[in-house]
Parts: C-alpha cells; sequence; structure tokens
C-alpha cells in the first residue's frame, strides 16, 4: 500500500510521481466544524513552520488542480506576511482582495470564514443584520478559505491561513487537510523539507 500526496509523508511521495489524493468533503454543521477546528493546535508557530505548512499547500494545490490559487499565511498581531505563493501562473489581485476580506472574518470572530458561512447558510444578509455591519461588510467573507492557527497554551488567533481560488469548500478543506499534515509530521519530530 503506497503513501497518499496529503498524509504526511506523501508529499515525499510526491516527488516520485505519486498521484495526489483529491480534497476531502468538509464539514457542513457549524457545531462539527467548529468542534474539529479547535482540535487543531499546533505546540508553536514559527515562520519555519509557516513555510513548511505554506510550501506543502501550494505543492498540493499544484498537483491536484490546474486553477490558479492564491496562499497566504499571515501573523494576526502584525499582519506581517510569512508565506505567500500561487499555485500556478494567472492568480489575480481579486484572489489577494479575497484572502484580505477572509482574513478579516477569522480575526474579528476567532472562527473559519466557512463556520461563519456554515453559520448563517450563506445568507450574507442576514450576516451583515447580525452584526449591524452595514456598509462596513465589504471588508469580510464569509466564504470558505481562512482557518485561524491556534497554539497550544496561546490565547486566541496567532495566524491566518487562506487558500483563495478554488470553490470555497475545497479552499477551506485543503487549509485544515495542510494543517493536520503538518501537525502530524511535527509531531514526527520531522519537517516535510529538513525544516
Amino acid at each position: 500500500m503506497s503513501a497518499k500526496v496529503n498524509e504526511p509523508l506523501g508529499l515525499l511521495s510526491q516527488s516520485a510521481g505519486m498521484q495526489p489524493d483529491p480534497i476531502g468533503a468538509p464539514l457542513m454543521e457549524p457545531d462539527a466544524i467548529l468542534t474539529h477546528e479547535s482540535r487543531l493546535l499546533f505546540r508553536h508557530f514559527t515562520a519555519d513552520t509557516a513555510f513548511m505548512l505554506g510550501t506543502h499547500l501550494r505543492n498540493r494545490l499544484h498537483a491536484i488542480s490546474p486553477t490558479p490559487c492564491l496562499i497566504d499565511i499571515t501573523l494576526s498581531h502584525s499582519s506581517h506576511c510569512l508565506f505567500h505563493a500561487a499555485s500556478h501562473p494567472g492568480t489575480t489581485p481579486d484572489n489577494a482582495l479575497w484572502i484580505s476580506r477572509k482574513r478579516a472574518t477569522v480575526l474579528r470572530w476567532g472562527v473559519s470564514s466557512y463556520y461563519m458561512n456554515r453559520k448563517f447558510n450563506g445568507d450574507e444578509k442576514l450576516f451583515r443584520e447580525k452584526y449591524g455591519l452595514g456598509e462596513g461588510v465589504r471588508e469580510f467573507a464569509i466564504h470558505g478559505g481562512a482557518v485561524p492557527v491556534r497554539v497550544e497554551g496561546v490565547e486566541g488567533v496567532v495566524a491566518v491561513v487562506a487558500v483563495s481560488g478554488l470553490k470555497q469548500e475545497e479552499d477551506h478543506q485543503v487549509v485544515l487537510e495542510g494543517i493536520e499534515d503538518c501537525r502530524v509530521e511535527m509531531a514526527r519530530g520531522g519537517g516535510l523539507f529538513g525544516i
């Protein structure tokens, strides 16, 4: 039995010509999404971690879809970008705008942008009214693709990992799977790229 690309060791096998797994189906119920995300804690999160995670996401997206996607990992406290790359040529400034809006949602509410989508069943009018956002709603996006990074023993969101370019469910799920892969590899004491 061979390793799958979205399994931590599978990324190493990708260079050996193995076909990557497709992106899995996301959870749909808000409570289940929140429970799953709350378990995705890093023991630490550094620039090296961001590089490992971002590179893994970029390589996986490059292998599984010809659609150009933008990947961004930015610290929450300073908006300091630790990783930013395209999976293929052809991303546009619109991808960066979507990432900015999704990241703003994560930073304001401390949950993934996809969780907010499911919480409001994608109803942006209800979302705007619930929080009294008015025209300020343009700063936020309740579309999947931005996920908070949390670290054991640290209160709040440390960083945001965001993808833009695929369907929102796929943007969200590929980030979750990338975080899971990265955490598993770090727990093994390794780095996907010798970091």
